[in-house]
């Protein structure tokens, strides 16, 4: 199954979700996006593939939008645009891709995901999202949380991906949170609500 959804006013934000035979979608609650499996023999392959992207807004703007910035320095400017991605197949491996423009030229971001929607608290999002859960610190690494990282170019745009041979819980993998440096900490600049999925 293929869908393309425009959500809020102006397109603000855009959703592809294609779910194979092996697993099942995620969901964004407050829009009612969610994707679903496909029966055997469709074609599609195994797995759960998932495209999102939206224009940061700030969190009580009129006009809505799934990428909210908290940020008033120019790191995370309204209007500036993030994409989100996610391929988790059968044999338990997960790939989430980003790609951003319109940020601080030369800047470096701390990216992770977060187990919870965006609000207009930073704090919403909650934690990150860890594989192993645990309350020991040393757990808040790369291996065992999604990190996305990376530095502005010249022009403001950069990108990351991280792949894992894990996927994601059901319902535990909300968002993607753009902290002020890289790491496993910062100051929470923006948040952007994503429908993971989740693989058998």
């Amino acid at each position: 199954m293929r869908r393309t959804l425009a959500l809020a006013a102006g397109a603000l934000t855009s959703v592809v979700l294609a779910a194979g035979t092996a697993g099942a979608a995620g969901a964004l609650d407050d829009t009612g996006v969610s994707g679903s499996t496909t029966p055997a023999g469709s074609g599609t392959p195994p797995g759960y593939r998932m495209h999102a992207d939206a224009r940061f807004a700030p969190a009580r703007a009129f006009v809505p939008s799934a990428a909210v910035t908290y940020d008033d320095t120019g790191l995370v400017p309204p209007a500036s645009w993030i994409e989100v991605g996610q391929h988790s197949g059968e044999r338990g491996r997960t790939t989430v891709t980003l790609r951003a423009k319109g940020l601080k030229a030369g800047h470096a971001y701390g990216v992770h995901v977060h187990r919870n929607p965006c609000g207009a608290d930073p704090a919403a999002a909650g934690g990150h999202y860890q594989h192993r859960p645990s309350a020991n610190p040393a757990a808040t690494n790369a291996e065992n949380e999604v990190w996305l990282d990376f530095t502005a170019d010249g022009r403001g745009e950069g990108g990351a991906s991280a792949r894992h041979d894990w996927n994601f819980r059901r319902g535990e993998a909300a968002s993607v949170v753009l902290h002020a440096e890289p790491g496993g900490a910062g100051a929470r600049l923006a948040c952007f609500t994503v429908p993971f999925g989740w693989a058998a």
